[in-house]
């Protein structure tokens, strides 16, 4: 009898270790998916759509193509670099009727890591080509500025945001000045399996004009494994919770999925 017992609570505990074994795997599967400071190459695909913008019965759509490069140190830059490149494919109302749907304008981000454990902490320059297909898609501008990204990872998930800050310097000189500022939370929370919680949403402020939406979000997705790579599907619906001016989202669906390579 005692040695059905111990057996017993030996296979228990053995059990017991091997989920919280799995519960941590996931977890770290799923921070490395999410984490925007994982040094590791990397390709998203997102969409956003916009069914209806503030007085306005129109609708926005944003497809974005997204590619992330790690850079190890070197002898001149003595820590990591993140290089990131997002186009968009848009589509916004056409002036003459309809819409326009076509390529947007290019950003480019070089992050340096200045601190890689505890809270991660990056930042460096930015810039906007003026590559939009059609006037509507972009603001015709070049456009230069700064972004931070600071990201706290545990096994519970990851709480962060990443700052952006761009002004135009140059390009259509009939096109107005473009100055902008963005605000992006990440708040994820890990469940079993891979699955986890997420809110992400983008403040949006129009610096030159004065108007700006909050937006919060509420959604789901799951990051597994294959072979070596980690794929991450998620939806996520935001809902805007105040703003300033007219044409700006009301609400907006955020859909996606990531690949991360080699890790």
């Amino acid at each position: 009898m005692d040695r059905l017992f111990t057996r017993t609570a030996l296979g228990v505990a053995l059990s017991l270790q091997a989920g919280q074994f799995a519960l941590a795997d996931n977890a770290d599967t799923a921070n490395k998916s999410n984490n925007p400071l994982n040094l590791a190459p990397g390709l998203n695909l997102q969409d956003y759509y916009t069914p209806q913008l503030y007085n306005s019965n129109l609708h926005t759509n944003d497809t974005l193509l997204r590619g992330t490069l790690p850079v190890a140190p070197g002898d001149f830059i003595g820590v990591p670099q993140l290089l990131r490149a997002t186009l968009p494919i848009s589509t916004r109302p056409d002036p003459k009727g309809g819409y326009s749907t076509g390529m947007g304008d290019l950003n480019l981000f070089d992050i340096f890591l200045l601190k890689t454990e505890g809270v991660q902490l990056g930042i460096g320059p930015q810039i906007t080509a003026p590559t939009a297909a059609h006037d509507e898609l972009g603001t015709g501008k070049w456009q230069a500025g700064l972004a931070a990204i600071a990201i706290d990872a545990s096994p519970r998930g990851l709480l962060g945001a990443l700052v952006q800050y761009q002004s135009s310097f140059a390009g259509d000189s009939d096109r107005e000045h473009v100055e902008s500022a963005t605000f992006q939370p990440f708040v994820i929370h890990n469940l079993p399996k891979g699955w986890y919680l997420r809110s992400t949403g983008t403040w949006t402020f129009d610096l030159k004009n004065d108007t700006h939406y909050i937006p919060i979000g509420l959604g789901v997705g799951r990051a597994w494994k294959v072979g070596v790579n980690i794929f991450n599907a998620y939806v996520e619906p935001q809902w805007t919770v105040q703003h300033e001016g007219a044409g700006v989202p009301q609400f907006t669906l955020f859909a996606g999925i990531n690949v991360t390579l080699g890790k």
